[in-house]
C-alpha cells in the first residue's frame, strides 16, 4: 500500500509502529510545508534566510506534529501539523530578528513596560548612555518582562509580541498568523495590560 492511500491517522499508527515511517508523512506533508515556508518568506527576506531554511524548519514543526499529537486534542491532525508547522517556521524567524533588532527591541520593552517613560525603569531604557548601572538596569527589567511573557501570555499572544518585539508591523504580524489587523492591535493591547498588571504599574 502506498502512502497516498493512506489517511493520517493510519499513517501516525505505522509510524508508531515503525519509526523509519516518518519519511511518508514528511513526502505527503512536504507541499504544506513548502507553501507555508512561502507564504512567510516575504516577511524575513531582510534577515538574509534562504527559503531552504524555512523549509527546514517547517519539518521540524511537522516531526513535533507527528510526536505529540493525540486523537484526545480534538482536531484533526493536518490542522495541528498546520499550527505545528507555521508556529516553527515563527519561531525561527524570531529568533533570527532578535540581533538584528536589538535598537528596536529596546524601544519595545520601553513600550511594553511604561508609555510616558515616568517611572526608573523607563527612563534608564530611554538614556542613550552606556554607563554599566543603567545597562544592568535595562538588563533586568527586560529579563523581568520576558519572565512575565513566559509564564502569563497564551501560546498565540505569546507570538504576537514576539514578533513585535522582532520588528513586523501590526499588517505583518496579521497576515503571517492569518488574523486581521484590528485583532493583532487588540492583542497587543491585552499583552500590555497583561504584563503592566503583573509589574504593577
Amino acid at each position: 500500500m502506498k502512502y497516498s492511500d493512506m489517511n493520517d491517522y493510519e499513517l501516525l499508527s505505522y509510524v508508531s509502529e515503525n519509526g523509519t515511517a516518518n519519511e511518508m508523512i514528511f513526502k505527503k506533508y512536504k507541499p504544506l510545508i513548502v507553501e507555508t515556508a512561502n507564504n512567510l518568506y516575504v516577511y524575513c527576506k531582510k534577515l538574509g534566510v534562504e527559503i531552504n531554511d524555512l523549509i527546514q524548519e517547517g519539518l521540524v514543526g511537522l516531526n513535533k506534529a507527528i510526536n505529540s499529537f493525540s486523537e484526545s486534542h480534538e482536531t484533526t491532525f493536518y490542522t495541528y501539523a498546520s499550527k505545528c508547522i507555521n508556529r516553527s517556521i515563527i519561531s525561527y524567524i524570531v529568533r533570527l530578528g532578535r540581533l538584528k533588532n536589538k535598537v528596536l527591541n529596546d524601544s519595545v520593552f520601553l513600550e511594553l513596560y511604561d508609555e510616558d517613560q515616568s517611572n526608573g525603569f523607563g527612563k534608564s531604557l530611554a538614556d542613550n548612555s552606556y554607563n554599566p548601572e543603567n545597562i544592568l538596569i535595562s538588563e533586568e527589567g527586560k529579563k523581568e518582562i520576558l519572565d512575565i511573557i513566559d509564564n502569563n501570555l497564551t501560546d498565540f499572544e505569546k507570538q504576537v509580541i514576539n514578533l513585535k518585539i522582532n520588528g513586523f508591523k501590526y499588517k505583518e504580524i496579521a497576515d503571517m498568523l492569518g488574523k486581521d489587523v484590528k485583532y493583532i492591535d487588540n492583542c497587543i493591547q491585552k499583552i500590555k495590560n497583561k504584563i503592566r498588571l503583573k509589574l504593577d504599574i
